[in-house]
């Protein structure tokens, strides 16, 4: 038994199951939460002024790193699709592939990626300080329901701001992906924009906002639970801000297979 536990093997093993472990915490975690916050939802129960700051760390403090990813993903993918495209003799079918790509995955998945390394991750971190310097536990004693002020305004913030984060970054990425097709095709932004209408579609746009609303709220509620249930120190703090960043990314992926499977496949 002894030699057992000195294999590789056996620390995997239970390496394995510390994950699970704290995958099924994580989970009944946000679930709980999750309960909580639709309740004061479906009651009305807003902090007004709470939601507003959470509100402007969403739609302008994010907005310049969801922009420069999403134009430089969208700007990288013209550089390699236009010029293979003209050879192909199918320049003018730029516009709509890059439309496509860009409503149906790109920008909205991007935002999502931007969204949880800023804001995911100071949500996480600002809440685990709370938890661990006792302040949650003194809005206890004071009558003061830390879900209601803390996790709500967040999630709601999240679920309405999202969509308005996609919509600016994938107009922006739209723009650079023309522009980098004109410079590197020869392709005129006059066919650029004609070919880009005809890959537009009223349902993706609506599919794809409604996405963006579910990633913003799921990546609030995920950052917010996992520095709520953060105990200790420091450390505790900064393992809370990493297990935030990793799940939401995890949670992304599921929504994102989700959505794909329920309107496209």
């Amino acid at each position: 038994m002894f030699e057992v536990r000195k294999t590789l093997t056996y620390y995997g093993f239970l390496l394995l199951l510390r994950q699970i472990r704290e995958f099924l915490e994580t989970l009944g975690s946000v679930g709980v939460n999750f309960y909580k916050v639709l309740k004061y939802i479906i009651l009305f129960r807003i902090k007004p002024k709470e939601l507003i700051t959470q509100s402007k760390r969403f739609a302008y403090d994010s907005l310049p790193i969801s922009l420069s990813i999403v134009g430089m993903t969208s700007a990288i993918i013209a550089m390699q699709l236009a010029p293979e495209l003209a050879r192909q003799g199918g320049a003018d079918y730029t516009g709509t592939l890059s439309a496509l790509v860009m409503v149906r995955e790109l920008a909205v998945v991007m935002s999502g990626f931007a969204i949880i390394s800023m804001v995911g991750s100071s949500f996480a971190s600002e809440i685990a300080s709370m938890a661990v310097t006792e302040q949650i536990a003194a809005m206890e004693v004071l009558r003061v329901d830390p879900i209601e002020y803390l996790i709500v305004p967040r999630v709601v913030a999240g679920f309405l701001f999202m969509p308005v984060v996609f919509i600016i970054s994938t107009t922006f990425g739209l723009i650079c992906a023309g522009y980098v097709s004109h410079w590197t095709a020869e392709l005129s932004l006059l066919n650029y924009i004609t070919s880009l209408w005809h890959g537009l579609y009223i349902r993706d746009i609506f599919i794809a906002m409604l996405k963006s609303a579910v990633f913003g709220g799921t990546i609030a509620l995920i950052s917010s639970s996992c520095g709520y249930s953060a105990k200790g120190g420091a450390k505790e703090v900064g393992l809370a801000t990493t297990k935030a960043v990793v799940w939401s990314f995890l949670a992304i992926a599921v929504w994102d297979f989700i959505f794909a499977s329920i309107f496209y496949l």
